[in-house]
């Protein structure tokens, strides 16, 4: 969910999507790792200086957790998907823990948090020229090298609060690097799909992308 937001709530209607996916096979896990609110002070400050390392720790750690909990859960075809701070994550994971994720859709990500609004960034990063190498280790581009799993990309080309161009400097960054991706500009389309059908096809191609990906094939 990442500073500021949940996603794990007492709400049947948030979860109706998820049980979509549910109904297909998947089993669908929700995790508010520290930096969400309502766990107190120093749960949310943990992420003081870094968006690349304790709240993608803490996504591993509870998978780790489910895993060891639940042997009938498959540790070889585990995927992630978020959207906006969810999207940065979900791109982050397959970059840095390909051991862990195993393919990932990232909806509308930050890229640079050098490029994102500063009255949310700064509240958590700092000034960049005070914290060059959290800002630095907190940007997908550094990691685009690394990426060896399947990455889908959705932007939408009007997105009004993540600009489209985060994605197509991701997807130049991986390009120069040889990797293999996907991306879908959703033309017209900001920051929340609103219209119907494009949300209808948003989620038939999230689901098709992970059971195409997440197979024996494709993940050993």
């Amino acid at each position: 969910a990442g500073p500021g937001h949940k996603q794990v709530i007492a709400s049947q209607r948030r979860f109706l999507l998820n049980q979509w996916l549910a109904d297909q096979g998947f089993v669908v896990v929700t995790i508010d790792g520290r930096g969400t609110p309502d766990r107190g002070r120093e749960w949310e400050r943990a992420i003081l200086g870094s968006f690349s390392h304790i709240p993608l720790q803490d996504q591993k750690t509870a998978i780790q957790a489910l895993l060891q909990t639940y042997p009938e859960l498959d540790k070889h075809r585990v995927g992630i998907h978020g959207w906006s701070f969810g999207g940065y994550m979900a791109a982050l994971a397959v970059m840095k823990h390909p051991d862990v994720f195993h393919a990932a859709v990232a909806g509308a990500p930050v890229i640079d948090w050098r490029d994102y609004d500063t009255h949310y960034t700064e509240r958590y990063l700092g000034l960049p020229d005070q914290n060059q190498k959290g800002y630095d280790q907190s940007s997908l581009l550094s990691y685009a090298e690394n990426l060896s799993r399947p990455l889908l990309l959705m932007h939408g080309t009007a997105d009004d609060n993540v600009y489209f161009f985060h994605a197509l400097k991701l997807a130049q960054a991986l390009f120069e690097n040889g990797k293999n991706f996907q991306m879908i500009p959703l033309i017209g389309i900001t920051h929340m799909i609103s219209d119907p059908t494009m949300s209808q096809r948003r989620w038939e191609k999230i689901a098709d992308f992970f059971h195409s990906s997440l197979t024996d094939k494709a993940t050993l």
